[in-house]
């Protein structure tokens, strides 16, 4: 007899969603010639020397528990990092976590920090995680829209209007997974403002910071004027780095938060492992002329896929940063369920519907450059073959 388990489930785990794109990589796993544009990770390999640093390390028997925020070596090279490349100073003896990944690190944040019912603005589209996490924490997540005509640039006139007595903190990510807009200096300072007015926390995600493609150098939201105090900034090695599968990442803040913080990791983690810290060690101190190469084959393919995505009719504006594009499809008169279930029967190309990053990202789907230009030049043909078969109102531009 089966039993019943439902009276045993939560009810915040049970009013989880799925993953709206783990359902896509599912479906196209199941066929063979799928181009995917939906895989948010780097197509490079793990540089070599920092692979090899971690099998030393293996090699050498670093095999046990390391202090529970990491390595202090790590701690240390990540805070030279920080203030080399943001400009922003802390110490590695009581303000940084090494996590499991960025994810952890945000997921450490909110149930440092929330208390039930707390409301967190989460700027959209948004990275699916984030509300989940909100809602595990026992917070309430509240969805700030931002539109394609803004370049997907949250106002601060937005925040403050969505901002009530319950607000408790911000989730920023820039550059943006899905859209990749990249907040500058003075938008993030006018949002400092808002921050400042309703003594909110910052929870900003940077793990993209390296993946930035203008003139413009990458500020980081601690960096502004009087956030120091009030940010817990989330970074790591997955996608500047090559090292997702690593799952390694770091949080930075004041000591007061970092100790909380840090007592929950004590309990649910104890530490990230020891000889891929070794790894990350040598991808800090030595692995950077790497990362410069990657972000330039990004750059070159963010601008062909850009281009093209015009030209075949999807309007597409230019992203700032990440390895993503976002392109809208409302043109075709589908939604973006229908019109990435169809490319993907039809022509085989996995992309991701805009709607999985929140109801501002319905018309759109979100595409990733992160693969190589072979693959994109062959997807970019069939996605237009799709719309000149599927919508032949659509002219299109060879």
């Amino acid at each position: 007899m089966k039993h019943d388990y439902a009276s045993y489930i939560s009810d915040t785990a049970k009013d989880l969603k799925p993953s709206g794109i783990r359902r896509f990589f599912d479906l196209a796993a199941q066929m063979e010639g799928v181009i995917s544009l939906g895989v948010g990770e780097p197509d490079f390999i793990t540089p070599w020397g920092t692979r090899e640093a971690a099998i030393l390390s293996l090699e050498q028997g670093y095999t046990s528990y390391t202090a529970n925020p990491g390595l202090f070596e790590l701690r240390q090279e990540i805070t030279n990092y920080l203030d080399s490349r943001f400009g922003v100073q802390y110490d590695p003896k009581n303000q940084i976590i090494v996590t499991i990944g960025a994810s952890q690190a945000i997921d450490l944040a909110f149930r440092a920090i929330l208390n039930q019912g707390d409301e967190v603005l989460i700027v959209e589209p948004a990275f699916v995680s984030y509300g989940p996490l909100v809602a595990i924490a026992g917070g309430t997540p509240v969805p700030v829209s931002t539109i394609a005509e803004n370049g997907f640039k949250v106002t601060p006139e937005q925040l403050e209007s969505a901002i009530t007595n319950r607000t408790k903190a911000i989730l920023l990510c820039s550059p943006n997974n899905p859209t990749g807009t990249t907040l500058n200096k003075a938008e993030l300072s006018a949002i400092a403002k808002i921050v400042e007015k309703h003594d909110l926390i910052v929870v900003s995600d940077e793990i993209y910071a390296e993946l930035l493609y203008e003139d413009e150098p990458y500020t980081s939201f601690s960096s502004v004027e009087g956030m120091y105090k009030r940010t817990i900034l989330i970074n790591g090695f997955s996608k500047g780095f090559a090292m997702t599968g690593w799952r390694l990442g770091f949080l930075a803040a004041p000591k007061e938060l970092v100790e909380v913080m840090l007592k929950i990791f004590q309990y649910t983690t104890m530490c990230a492992p020891h000889m891929l810290q070794h790894g990350a060690l040598e991808a800090m101190r030595n692995g950077y002329h790497e990362v410069e190469a990657m972000r330039a084959s990004y750059r070159r393919r963010r601008n062909y896929v850009v281009q093209t995505l015009n030209q075949i009719g999807l309007d597409c504006h230019t992203p700032g940063g990440a390895f993503y594009v976002f392109p809208s499809i409302k043109s075709t008169g589908l939604t973006s369920e229908q019109f990435a279930e169809e490319l993907l029967m039809q022509e085989k190309v996995a992309v991701v519907p805009g709607s999985v990053f929140g109801e501002s990202g319905e018309g759109y789907v979100r595409c990733s450059y992160a693969t190589s230009m072979q693959q994109l030049q062959e997807a970019l043909k069939r996605m237009q073959r799709f719309i000149e078969s599927r919508c032949p109102v659509i002219r299109t531009t060879p």
